[in-house]
This record gives structure tokens, sequence and C-alpha cells, in this order.
């Protein structure tokens, strides 16, 4: 069973990334509607979820970056009509599920627990 605490620093984290991904998409010269700033947050949010009770037996580095990219997808698909912020979009999601883990397994020495398969 995933410990809380992973769970706990991992959305953390995602939170965190969320905000920032917010504020960087948001520095541009248009104005960004809250629904899209708060979805953008929710989001970088749950992929660092995703990251804290996942039982894929990974190396951490490439156990956050799968996660950040499979949270990015519909972010990416989102926004398909600028192919240039959509690719952008997907990178960040692989960065920022890299270094959501990096804190958690690395920072925090929050690992994953072995799971028993029944």
């Amino acid at each position: 069973m995933t410990s809380a605490k992973r769970i706990i620093i991992a959305t953390t984290m995602g939170l965190i990334t969320g905000i920032i991904c917010m504020l960087l998409a948001s520095s541009g010269p248009e104005p960004m509607e809250l629904g899209i700033k708060l979805s953008t947050i929710l989001s970088r949010t749950l992929t660092g979820f995703m990251i804290g009770i996942s039982a894929l037996r990974l190396k951490w580095w490439l156990h956050g970056s799968v996660l950040g990219a499979l949270g990015s997808i519909p972010m990416s698909l989102a926004i398909l009509n600028d192919p240039s912020i959509m690719i952008l979009t997907f990178v960040a999601g692989i960065i920022y599920g890299f270094l959501i883990e990096l804190v958690t397994s690395v920072v925090f020495k929050a690992k994953q627990k072995p799971v028993a398969v029944v």
C-alpha cells in the first residue's frame, strides 16, 4: 500500500507545479480565463496525485516523466488549434512530473512501496 506521506507530498508538489504552470501560462499579452487557470492547476495537481498513488515499478525519474506525460495528454489535446503550445504543454508535463517525483522520492525519500499481487 502506498504511504499517505508519499501521496500528500506528491499531490502538494502537483499543486505547486500547477500554480507555477498557470502563472507562466498567464504571463502572456492576452488575459487568461479563470476556468483555464483553474483547470491548469487542477491538471497538475491530479498529476501529482497520480504519481503519489501509482504502483508502476519504474525508476523514479522515469516514473515521474511517464506519469507527467500521461497527465498532460488532456491539457495538450484541449489546445489542438495551436500545435506549438500543445507540444510545449506536453513537454512541460514531462518536466513537472520529473520534478514532482524528484522532490517526493529523492528529497523527502517517500519511495514507492512494493505492491503485493494476489
